[in-house]
């Protein structure tokens, strides 16, 4: 039995790997880009090429995808609101032997999108389901941030009622590990300051626009995280994946010179975490992470001293 389509045998070049075809009675869940419209892979196409039914979240977001690369399918919709429906649609299709890949916007369907709902429909049916790896927000944006975490959690995207996100943040506050989430502009700013509330003085990588033109990932005190959105209004535009890495607790140990770590000691015992680091490196030319880094070991080992920062 083969899970990954059929080869296309018309493909002789010595060396070559045969394109795929989609297989009668299938359900593929198709990665698309996430921005970059060349990060399809080419497995991807095979499928998409081949596929007698493409079950896209926005018909016209795929259509864009498809012309790109030639492919002349028109996609039929399956979006959040109608998936249920629809699945009774494409089991019908599937029992019919015929193949059907599933795509949303971007990214990997399922994940923080529409798709899981039907892949649990056509399982249950006992119809084959095949994924069909790609581009992926979480996995891009943990590759980029240099994580101290061995481990993360994907959260997706939090509560949008103030009341319902910071109850499940404080669910969060207590693993050793990152976070991964994600977040629209309008409500960035508010999600950092109540990431701030529930979990401390951490680190905080927001990853914006990634593989498109304007992409940025940068590396914030989760305390100055607020004020730093704010203070350009590029920071705030477009597709947010947020990571707050885990407590420098749990860390490996950061190291400095001797002489830095007496000056952040003697720092901490008047200034935060947040704002002693960030003295410290501009001062020796330490990394301003591992200042923070050592600072919040400082803090933890010391029991939490009171932040005597003067008011």
């Amino acid at each position: 039995m083969t899970q990954t389509g059929t080869p296309d045998a018309s493909s002789d070049s010595p060396g070559a790997i045969p394109p795929f075809r989609a297989e009668p009675g299938t359900l593929y869940v198709v990665a698309t880009p996430i921005g970059n419209l060349r990060d399809v892979t080419l497995r991807a196409l095979d499928i998409l090429r081949t596929a007698d039914v493409i079950a896209a979240e926005d018909t016209r977001v795929t259509a864009t995808l498809l012309g790109r690369h030639g492919i002349t399918a028109n996609p039929v919709s399956v979006r959040a609101h109608n998936e249920a429906r629809a699945s009774d649609r494409i089991i019908e299709a599937l029992r019919a032997c015929r193949s059907v890949a599933l795509v949303t916007d971007a990214g990997t369907p399922a994940v923080s999108d529409p798709g899981a709902r039907l892949v649990r429909a056509v399982r249950d049916a006992g119809v084959p389901v095949v994924p069909i790896p790609g581009p992926s927000a979480v996995a891009t944006a943990v590759a980029g941030a240099g994580l101290r975490a061995e481990r993360f959690v994907f959260v997706g995207f939090l509560p949008a009622q103030d009341k319902a996100r910071r109850a499940l943040l404080e669910t969060l506050a207590a693993l050793p590990m990152a976070l991964v989430i994600y977040e629209a502009p309008h409500r960035v700013r508010d999600t950092v300051r109540d990431l701030h509330r529930a979990l401390g003085e951490r680190e905080l990588i927001v990853a914006r626009e990634l593989t498109k033109a304007f992409e940025t990932i940068s590396v914030v005190p989760l305390p100055e995280a607020a004020e730093w959105l704010g203070g350009d209004p590029n920071r705030e535009r477009g597709e947010f994946v947020l990571i707050v890495d885990a407590p420098a607790s749990v860390a490996p140990a950061a190291q400095l010179s001797a002489q830095d770590e007496q000056w952040l000691r003697a720092l901490l015992r008047e200034l935060p975490p947040a704002r002693a680091a960030r003295i410290v490196s501009e001062v020796t030319g330490a990394s301003r992470q591992t200042c923070y880094a050592r600072a919040m070991q400082i803090k933890d080992q010391r029991g939490g001293e009171p932040d005597q920062t003067p008011r």
